[in-house]
């Protein structure tokens, strides 16, 4: 993954010029830098593009969108219990969950080519910044901060690529909510019969005990896919930026040959 990132991040201003009086330059070594990012986000594209990339992992999984709090809040209401509705509710909510996360791994196949131009247009100064955990849309040019970043390289590329992302990745989202994804439906018809089920527990209600006390109000149509784009980015930065972690603090679990190349004489 961000192999090169993690170890130059253990490098002082001191161990840059010592590598490069053994023939790395600055170039070369932004270059590898370069490299390794695309290894990395292809890695975090890869992973979460399989089957239960999102649904299967608990911290990224895409839960129902804003609208639905209000399903969850009155799915065991007695109004629709007595309507029958409470346990098509309860069963469908699982199935909406499941299909949002699924058109999110359908989707995730294509963001690693977007990643590529911010990383192509690494500039040397900016790539040097961040192999020192320092984001360069932080920091002017020359300087560095207290604090060391451990995520430079995903909050740089987050800066950069989001925008488009959000416009790219909204595409493949849309067009996975509206195809089967081996659910035997889409998950606009599956998001579109759990409030279908719910509105109809709604007019039950209002024709009933809302006509003696403050009515319920029924659940419109949702933009799906704005919601869904936006939380499988959530779920992409933040698989982007556990790897970035993992590799800054265990650089040499990683066998690759440059590292020992580049890298092996500055280890003490």
């Amino acid at each position: 993954s961000i192999v090169i990132l993690a170890s130059m991040s253990l490098l002082t201003s001191c161990d840059l010029l010592n590598n490069a009086s053994k023939g790395l330059s600055s170039d070369q070594i932004v270059q590898g830098l370069k490299s390794a990012l695309n290894v990395g986000t292809d890695s975090s594209s890869s992973l979460l593009s399989k089957v239960d990339g999102y649904y299967g992992n608990k911290l990224l999984q895409i839960g129902l969108p804003p609208e639905a709090q209000t399903i969850l809040s009155h799915k065991d209401d007695q109004i629709f219990q007595t309507l029958g509705i409470s346990k098509q509710l309860n069963d469908q909510i699982g199935i909406v969950i499941k299909s949002i996360n699924r058109s999110a791994e359908d989707a995730a196949k294509g963001a690693a080519p977007i990643f590529k131009d911010a990383i192509t247009n690494l500039s040397i100064t900016d790539g040097l910044s961040i192999l020192n955990g320092q984001t360069p849309t932080t920091t002017k040019a020359g300087t560095t901060t207290a604090t060391f970043d451990s995520l430079a390289a995903t909050n740089y590329l987050k800066t950069q690529t989001l925008t488009s992302l959000t416009t790219v990745f909204s595409s493949p989202i849309n067009n996975s909510l509206n195809k089967d994804l081996g659910l035997g439906f889409s998950s606009n018809q599956a998001w579109s019969t759990l409030t279908g089920y719910y509105n109809q527990g709604v007019d039950g209600y209002n024709t009933t005990v809302g006509l003696f006390t403050t009515p319920m109000t029924r659940i419109q149509s949702s933009d799906l896919g704005s919601y869904c784009t936006q939380k499988a980015l959530v779920g992409l930065f933040s698989k982007v930026g556990d790897q970035e972690k993992n590799i800054r603090k265990n650089p040499y679990d990683w066998a690759i040959d440059i590292i020992r190349e580049v890298f092996g004489s500055v280890s003490k």
